[in-house]
């Protein structure tokens, strides 16, 4: 023991993970586990390794423990979403928490699977990776997040309401979020509202329809079915429920769609037509992902802020990896919304 002592005291010469792992007593694998924060460490062995790192001076190489955490920690981003402009946001949130937390990211498209090839491409992923990242619409399927339950993978719901005791989730209050935005365009003066629903197979698409519905009821506004039409949450499935709304005999003065890309459909539609946004129709949409800034007038729209959840939903997942011996805590964070307002919103002309 004295040798090492005097080692580590001769000038330039850095303490090894090695030489840790000599005073206190154990591999230099198990030194590395408690560096890099792994759950799988006794507590008295944890603590003989801390004293060892302090007594020592040692400073980890942050290049090697980088490379070896993002070996050692794989996790997946798996998708089905159909708005290229909501997934952009979401990858840039994922990707810089990734590179932040050294881990290595899987990303992958399960388009056009039934819930049986759901059920298969959730048992391979579960031999290969420790934790899974499921975005809207797949944080609600059943048949992806019973098999990754079952295989023992932590998992983590982006902008998915909670449905189950076995998987958190993070997201934003859709509810409350399109009530303020139908509030918001109450109080300039318009009465009648279309609105544009979310693809049925999301529990935020009835939430912030009921968001809606709750506003207009609020008001004392009486609800036209005719007023609402159903999309799918991408830019063409709008353009014929646009186009239904603005040619009724009775048209709305303003369209809440509810996403972007949805609400970008029904500006198109509206030019098309020879109407002026906002002065002949507002128009407001939800997320505030790109499309929002993309088209002319630009979009007064929720702000659903898809970085920063997706930089929460990694995090929790690495604690529920690295916690896995421990007691599996699950959460249900609920993240601020935004009513961002620019150009697409006015009150409705006089005798509308």
């Amino acid at each position: 023991m004295e040798k090492v002592r005097k080692s580590i005291r001769r000038k330039g010469h850095a303490t090894t993970i090695g030489e840790v792992a000599a005073l206190a007593k154990v591999s230099p694998m198990t030194v590395s586990r408690v560096i890099n924060g792994n759950a799988n460490v006794r507590d008295a062995t944890r603590e003989r390794v801390l004293r060892a790192v302090d007594k020592l001076g040692y400073t980890p190489n942050l290049a090697a423990s980088t490379l070896a955490a993002a070996q050692s920690t794989r996790v997946a981003l798996i998708y089905t979403n159909p708005s290229g402009a909501y997934l952009s946001d979401l990858l840039v949130g994922v990707l810089h928490g990734a590179a932040r937390a050294a881990v290595q990211l899987v990303i992958d498209s399960w388009d056009e699977l039934d819930a049986e090839g759901e059920r298969r491409s959730a048992r391979a992923l579960a031999r290969s990776v420790a934790g899974v990242i499921l975005p809207p619409p797949l944080g609600e399927s059943k048949a992806v997040v019973s098999e990754l339950v079952r295989a023992g993978i932590p998992v983590v719901a982006i902008a998915a309401e909670r449905f189950r005791e076995d998987i958190s989730c993070v997201h934003i209050d859709d509810f409350r979020a399109a009530r303020e935005m139908t509030e918001y365009l109450i109080s300039l003066g318009h009465t009648r509202i279309g609105y544009i629903k979310g693809h049925p197979n999301q529990v935020a698409s009835q939430r912030r329809f009921e968001g809606y519905q709750a506003a207009l009821a609020a008001a004392g506004i009486a609800p036209d079915r005719a007023l609402v039409q159903q999309g799918y949450y991408t830019y063409r499935s709008a353009l014929e429920p646009a186009e239904k709304l603005l040619t009724r005999r009775n048209p709305p003065t303003a369209i809440f769609a509810s996403n972007d890309d949805m609400a970008a459909a029904a500006v198109s539609v509206a030019h098309r037509r020879g109407l002026d946004v906002p002065g002949d129709l507002s128009v407001v949409g939800f997320d505030d992902t790109s499309a929002a800034t993309r088209v002319w007038p630009e979009l007064t729209t929720v702000r659903q802020p898809l970085e920063a959840m997706a930089d929460a939903a990694l995090d929790h997942l690495l604690r529920s990896i690295r916690n896995k011996e421990r007691e599996h805590v699950l959460i249900d964070q609920v993240v601020q919304h935004v009513l961002v307002k620019r150009d697409s919103v006015a009150a409705p002309r006089r005798g509308s």
